[in-house]
């Protein structure tokens, strides 16, 4: 068994235009301070990252990890969510969605999938350049307007609507796979794979594609009334990367899943600070361990009623409390005695 690696945090929540959060030096010495090992880097914030010439340049990666570890860190994976989010984004969106995108892609659909694309492969390369073996993202979505059958979808749209998914991505992970990179979907609402029946759909889409793995985060699971913990059992072998989300569920006589249309305070199922929420972390822990789970634990940190401030100062000894030391060796050992065959078959009653 592996030790889970941490405690580490993904950024993105924390950039701000006030110092230290404007900046990867003023970043790199909050989380240290806090007693983090680790970073997880949004690529879109340019403040953080160039992904383009990370892609390009090993020297300027070479700079940017030597940077990162000068102040006591790891980078643990580059992200990107929101331009991942734009390689499949339905018309309903567009006006939405073009908040994630550059000004000169704004109101042009193709040209803002095209920049997202070749953000994706440069972040391969740039995945590579950094000695990193996985990467997170999210699929997109063309069908998450259909989720709920009303209307009644028509025969094969949902096929239709995945084998499309499979074709914009496959060029993408097949660059990954070029780099010797996995993707790691974020099993997420809003995306068109949004829990294990969507990855599986995903997945076959792509002819089984071998980079295709998933960024395990239980809060999104807990919010649709998911099994968080029999996920671990069904797909652990393709959890290559983990965010440490809290979240709860508490349905009335008013409002439940579908959130009647309230901000996050309001809602039934809402995100919460490590340790607020309802999520068994001690098992979802232990579950990692059991099955060798190579992954950082990286917080990220979203929260209606708790400060980020506070969140950040608590999500370090919190992952660390949780992250198990895997044991190599049984812990019965000291009963042990040497054994042989004939002794075996003694014990067996059958010599």
């Amino acid at each position: 068994m592996k030790t889970i690696k941490g405690p580490a945090v993904f950024l993105a929540q924390f950039m701000d235009d006030k110092e230290p959060f404007n900046s990867l030096d003023g970043m790199c010495q909050w989380a240290s301070d806090l007693g983090y090992k680790g970073i997880q880097i949004p690529t879109w914030e340019t403040r953080l990252i160039d992904v383009t010439k990370a892609g390009e340049s090993k020297t300027y990666c070479d700079e940017l990890k030597g940077k990162v570890e000068s102040y006591g860190l790891q980078i643990t994976e580059l992200c990107t969510h929101l331009q991942g989010q734009l390689v499949a984004v339905h018309p309903a969106y567009d006006l939405m969605f073009d908040n994630f995108a550059p000004d000169d892609c704004k109101n042009n659909p193709k040209k803002r999938t095209e920049w997202a694309v070749n953000q994706l492969k440069s972040a391969a390369k740039a995945s590579r350049n950094l000695g990193l073996d996985v990467h997170g993202t999210f699929s997109g979505a063309l069908l998450w307007h259909t989720f709920h059958p009303w209307p009644q979808r028509p025969p094969g749209l949902v096929d239709l609507g995945f084998k499309e998914l499979a074709n914009r991505w496959t060029p993408i992970l097949n660059a990954f796979d070029e780099q010797g990179v996995d993707v790691c979907y974020e099993v997420h609402p809003g995306e068109d794979i949004h829990d294990g029946v969507t990855f599986e759909r995903f997945r076959e889409a792509t002819g089984n594609h071998k980079r295709v793995n998933i960024l395990y985060d239980p809060s999104h699971f807990v919010l649709q009334q998911l099994d968080y913990v029999e996920y671990i059992d069904n797909y652990h072998e393709f959890i290559k990367m983990f965010h440490v989300k809290d979240s709860e569920f508490n349905p009335t006589g008013k409002k439940g899943v579908f959130g009647g249309y309230g901000d996050w305070i309001d809602r039934a199922g809402r995100y919460r600070s490590p340790g607020d929420g309802q999520i068994d972390f001690k098992t979802i822990f232990t579950k990692l361990t059991e099955y060798n789970c190579d992954v950082w634990a990286v917080m990220e940190w979203e929260c209606c009623i708790k400060s980020p401030e506070q969140g950040a100062r608590e999500g370090a000894p919190f992952i660390a409390s949780h992250i198990i030391e895997a044991t190599e060796k049984a812990f019965d050992d000291f009963a042990g005695a040497e054994v042989d065959e004939d002794k075996l078959k003694r014990i067996l009653g059958i010599k």
